[in-house]
């Protein structure tokens, strides 16, 4: 711990003179993030290293198994997050990232092993269709196959939970905002991105298009049944 608080210091003498003009804009004119980053509370999987992101850059919510719960009338602190980002900072892009080795999709796959965690076993049952759906279709798969299926899975199933919120509902509807499903490798230092349109997981490479998992697209369904209507 002394380290770390050591590294404080190393900031206010270092870091901050360094960066004095930006974070006096950041001071004077408020933030502007490009994205919302939902990623897991993990240690090792740092949202803005991963980004190489500037203060400023980069809205982050952090929690265990990197959930989003379904909308719902009680207040949560991931719930309040998605809608400031998106109604007060106009956000346009959402990541939920998932990562290889991580502990809360270890848990999910055995709940058992949360039995003296009452409060945390509650939080990974928003996690529920990961586990379904990797024990029902790829039931052949095992330990780290298995677990690596299931953290895959629960980045989708969240995505799903996202969409349920009305501020990112309508949002996607105005064509304002794209969804991004992210897993970041820690063991091979990639990332892969889900590609909605093909339901996979593909790298991040410099010279390919991004992989977007629900694209910016203006939906109007009134036209629709204007034109039935009208037929």
């Amino acid at each position: 711990m002394n380290e770390l608080i050591g590294r404080v210091f190393s900031f206010e003498k270092s870091v901050f003179p360094g960066s004095f003009d930006l974070y006096s804009k950041l001071a004077a004119h408020g933030q502007s993030p490009k994205a919302l980053m939902i990623s897991c509370a993990d240690s090792r999987v740092v949202p803005e290293q991963i980004m190489q992101a500037q203060p400023g850059d980069l809205f982050v919510c952090r929690n265990a198994g990197n959930i989003v719960p379904p909308f719902a009338t009680q207040n949560g602190g991931v719930s309040s997050t998605v809608e400031y980002a998106v109604m007060a900072l106009g956000v346009r892009d959402i990541i939920v990232c998932g990562h290889s080795d991580c502990g809360a999709m270890k848990a999910l796959s055995k709940p058992e092993s949360l039995a003296t965690m009452p409060n945390v076993a509650a939080w990974l049952r928003h996690g529920s269709a990961a586990q379904h759906v990797v024990d029902t279709c790829y039931a052949h798969l095992e330990d780290d196959a298995r677990i690596r299926a299931i953290s895959l899975e629960n980045v989708i199933a969240q995505l799903a939970h996202l969409r349920t919120h009305p501020s990112v509902a309508a949002a996607i509807a105005r064509g304002e905002m794209s969804l991004h499903g992210w897993f970041v490798d820690i063991h091979a230092g990639h990332v892969l991105g889900l590609d909605g349109e093909t339901g996979r997981f593909r790298p991040l490479r410099e010279n390919q298009p991004l992989p977007v998992a629900v694209p910016a697209s203006t939906r109007i369904v009134s036209d629709f049944y204007a034109v039935e209507a009208a037929e």
